[in-house]
């Protein structure tokens, strides 16, 4: 049976894959765009691999056919014929490139007449080869890291450049502890994994700078390995200055109405709200002692204030009391702190016009 271990082809053609391993292994750790279609459910697999301690090898196959006969066969052939139609380059991967494969690459041969390669090694040698990229002697691109106050809208800048990584969109997090989205963030496998990938195709087109935003190790609950974290705080900084005002602006549209629009879209209305409310408000609780027992009580004050006058006349806008001691009180006077004291060469600092343009000057 064909088998294949090109994983920067994979990485760089962004190719359709197979995972045939149980859903509970799948949930663990995946691949960018992976499917899971298992060849036995987490019951089947929890059974064979009883037999397989208490009997040995054959007798756990032999249970597994058992298991998965007739038309629990014909389903699972069907789910895999079913994708190969919609994606014929696909290729199926099962743990370390074993039994499973080999035993779905031959039914949906019987069932199609094709052929489809499986990953050599299967998931466990795919998974070392892209930890592998994350080291930092991988990692050929000088880093650029763009920083800014809380509000700058430096995700936006950033994305405009094709040289850039968004962490923060990989993890789905906003990077701040009121950064969490109502789409759940990734496991840490499978973000270090999307990470991977993205530094590969960054690498594999050539850039010789690779922008990132200024980020601590952790976004939300994912985080960056420790020796790439390292790396990347080589990179020389580049500082977006943007008024207060704009900046409150900027935090308004993203994390109260663009948020609200999310939960009420995924919740209802009247559960999206709830739901939204109480996230902010917890978050505010979870600051309390380091913003400070007075600062936690106006800002959390401001809130409910703004909740109830949003209820009343259906505004949102009276939330950006409390966006503005938030970020005069709390975000700026400690990112300005974390700049001045920073070992890092900050080699650029304006307005969103004049970064723009410096940053353009390295795409030239």
């Amino acid at each position: 049976m064909e088998t294949t271990n090109d994983f920067h082809s994979i990485v760089v053609h962004n190719t359709p894959l197979m995972d045939v391993r149980a859903p509970v292994e799948f949930e663990k750790g995946a691949f960018p765009g992976a499917v899971n279609l298992p060849l036995m459910t987490d019951e089947e697999r929890h059974l064979v691999g009883i037999c397989y301690k208490e009997k040995g090898s054959e007798e756990a196959v032999k249970l597994g056919h058992q298991l998965v006969q007739g038309e629990v066969r014909e389903s699972r052939v069907r789910a895999w014929t079913k994708q190969l139609e919609l994606h014929p380059d696909s290729l199926l991967y099962c743990f370390r490139g074993g039994l499973r494969s080999q035993i779905s690459q031959g039914w949906i041969k019987e069932a199609t007449g094709r052929e489809i390669p499986r990953l050599e090694g299967g998931y466990k040698a795919f998974r070392n080869y892209l930890m592998e990229e994350l080291a930092p002697e991988r990692q050929t691109a000088v880093p650029v890291i763009l920083g800014g106050c809380t509000g700058s809208g430096k995700t936006v800048l950033l994305n405009r450049y094709a040289w850039s990584v968004d962490l923060e969109g990989l993890a789905r997090h906003r990077g701040s502890a009121f950064g969490k989205r109502i789409q759940p963030q990734p496991s840490t496998i499978d973000f270090e994994n999307a990470l991977a990938y993205a530094l590969i195709r960054h690498r594999h087109q050539g850039h010789a700078h690779l922008l990132l935003e200024d980020e601590g190790q952790h976004i939300g609950r994912c985080y960056l390995p420790k020796p790439l974290y390292e790396h990347f705080l080589t990179g020389n900084l580049v500082v977006l200055d943007v008024p207060l005002e704009k900046r409150v602006e900027n935090i308004l549209g993203e994390y109260v109405v663009l948020s609200q629009e999310e939960h009420i879209l995924q919740q209802g209305q009247e559960s999206g709200m709830a739901l939204w409310r109480g996230y902010i408000e917890s978050s505010i609780d979870r600051a309390r002692k380091r913003l400070g027992g007075d600062r936690h009580k106006r800002i959390k004050e401001a809130f409910l204030s703004a909740c109830a006058l949003q209820d009343t006349t259906g505004s949102s806008a009276g939330h950006s009391r409390w966006i503005r001691i938030l970020l005069e009180e709390y975000y700026d006077p400690m990112y300005n702190y974390q700049l001045e004291n920073t070992r890092r060469k900050v080699v650029f600092r304006g307005g969103w016009g004049e970064v723009q343009a410096y940053l353009d000057g390295f795409g030239k």
